[in-house]
């Protein structure tokens, strides 16, 4: 026995919607399947729908977009932090800097490790820490490290910092729309549920069977077959499920 199931996607909700909409607007109004009410709520909806789905889809392409681009700087500042931390470790072992300046870093004294610089927030961390340090240093009479200097360090650290920003505010707009469009969506469910009800009691009558889904389907109903059944008619018409 054939059965329908409701959309799971968005694309599949507006699929379903925009098929009722549509063969309701081509029917005259005493052939219609479902109520003039419902059509008309169907059809304001859809377009609210559509808009939070297509909104939703300019942010999370903007975010993509953006974050591309935020790759090229996350690498560069990554590489100039990471080298800067190791010229710096160089200087102490050939102590041309004391090693307790390297606390002015929030490095440990005794420890010549570069931090792990894996993730974006060590990044942010980490770029801070060694520009202020650096800075600190020189305040104090100290010799500025070269290759790279802490200017050259804080270019793309900056540069990082502000793509940075700009992908989470992109993000927090995409979250937002996705919020936006996630709260419609058992509204859409609703509307969907009630336009098949209205359809399959209009049609309830309508033999043989296959033409009653043919003129179910017209509406947007979606019906599914279980593995085990025949789906090409030859042994036995299909029955309906229209609880």
């Amino acid at each position: 026995m054939p059965y329908r199931r409701l959309p799971n996607t968005d694309q599949a909700r507006i699929r379903a919607l925009k098929l009722a909409v549509e063969k309701g607007d081509r029917s005259d109004i005493y052939d219609l399947a479902i109520s003039v009410k419902t059509l008309s709520g169907a059809r304001n909806f859809l377009l609210k729908f559509e808009g939070a789905q297509a909104y939703y889809k300019e942010c999370y392409e903007n975010q993509a977009k953006g974050g591309r681009k935020h790759q090229t700087n996350v690498r560069m500042a990554r590489l100039f932090i990471s080298h800067f931390i190791q010229v710096l470790n160089l200087a102490v072992i050939r102590l041309e800097i004391k090693k307790y300046n390297r606390e002015l870093y929030g490095l440990p004294i005794d420890n010549s490790n570069v931090p792990d610089l894996s993730n974006e927030a060590a990044i942010v961390e980490w770029g801070k820490k060694v520009v202020i340090g650096e800075q600190k240093r020189l305040v104090g009479g100290g010799s500025p490290i070269y290759n790279p200097t802490i200017a050259k360090v804080k270019v793309h650290y900056d540069i990082f910092m502000e793509g940075y920003e700009r992908q989470k505010n992109l993000q927090s707009i995409t979250n937002r729309s996705l919020e936006e469009l996630a709260s419609m969506r058992e509204r859409a469910d609703e509307i969907i549920l009630d336009i098949w009800n209205q359809v399959e009691k209009k049609f309830k009558t309508v033999r043989p069977n296959a033409l009653r889904m043919e003129k179910c389907q017209e509406y947007g109903v979606v019906y599914y077959y279980r593995l085990n059944e025949k789906t090409d008619g030859q042994e036995q018409e299909p029955e309906l499920n229209f609880e």
